[in-house]
């Protein structure tokens, strides 16, 4: 069916006008102050974001071409040595630029190719559909986003149109993202409850980490908003950007979790 993709597709468009707004009003040396992602400024995540965009785009329509048209995937690393050499507010001006014309072309998209459409990112086991690559292009503008707007707003949350969506995907990739190894005591079977949307589910750290169904009998629990659950698997939730009703019980603490999650 193509309607699971569309919700993505709206948050997208969301969120893209969101930060649109938000990049707009920075002036020029606002774009030099720290991000929330430590290794890079505000401009540095910008060119992430556009880079990214780029290479979605182009990437899309080399795989979405009609058979036996022949368009070329993106050079990657011409992109990125491009967008490197960019000044701050190229930066700014590519990525609003850029993203639009991603959100434009997933908007585009008809009935059809929402519902066959496979693309194949190359580092994954097989192709995926656009509802799939949709929900990980919203991961990546909400949390980048994000670390855009605490720049200057150090107490906001997550664009609250993604939270429902990516809440529901959040386990996708914590084999990949956890580490199971900064954890001392396991196996751990932790309830996690979230409001906003609510949701319980069990975190599962052992050789590995993943959630699943909430354990019945807990080795503990973990309360916070959604938003907050997903700032803490992408390392987001650091002390100063931890919400009051964020609560842990059990033998693991939150500093524990943010070292399982560092971030990425």
């Amino acid at each position: 069916m193509a309607e699971p993709a569309r919700p993505y597709i709206a948050a997208l468009r969301a969120g893209h006008d969101r930060l649109v707004s938000e990049v707009e009003d920075l002036g020029p040396d606002d774009l030099f102050a720290q991000s929330g992602a430590a290794e890079w400024p505000l401009h540095g995540v910008l060119s992430h974001l556009g880079s990214g965009a780029e290479i979605a785009r182009l990437t899309l329509l080399s795989q979405l071409a009609p058979s036996g048209t022949e368009v070329e995937a993106p050079d990657v690393e011409a992109i990125w040595d491009r967008w490197n050499a960019l000044g701050a507010d190229e930066r700014a001006k590519g990525f609003i630029e850029a993203n639009g014309e991603l959100v434009a072309l997933y908007e585009s998209l008809t009935d059809e190719q929402l519902r066959d459409a496979r693309i194949d990112l190359g580092y994954l086991p097989e192709p995926i559909d656009i509802a799939t690559l949709a929900s990980m292009r919203l991961s990546e503008q909400t949390l980048h986003g994000w670390d855009v707007i605490v720049a200057h707003e150090p107490d906001a949350p997550l664009m609250p149109e993604a939270v429902p969506h990516l809440i529901e995907r959040s386990g996708a990739l914590l084999g990949w993202i956890g580490k199971a190894g900064q954890l001392d005591e396991r196996p751990v079977a932790i309830l996690v409850r979230t409001s906003d949307p609510e949701r319980r589910f069990g975190l599962y750290i052992a050789d590995a980490v993943s959630i699943g169904e909430a354990p019945e009998d807990p080795t503990g629990t973990l309360d916070l908003p959604a938003e907050s659950w997903l700032r803490l698997v992408a390392g987001r939730l650091g002390e100063g950007r931890t919400p009051a009703g964020v609560s842990v019980s059990g033998p693991v603490s939150l500093d524990d979790l943010r070292r399982v999650f560092p971030g990425y």
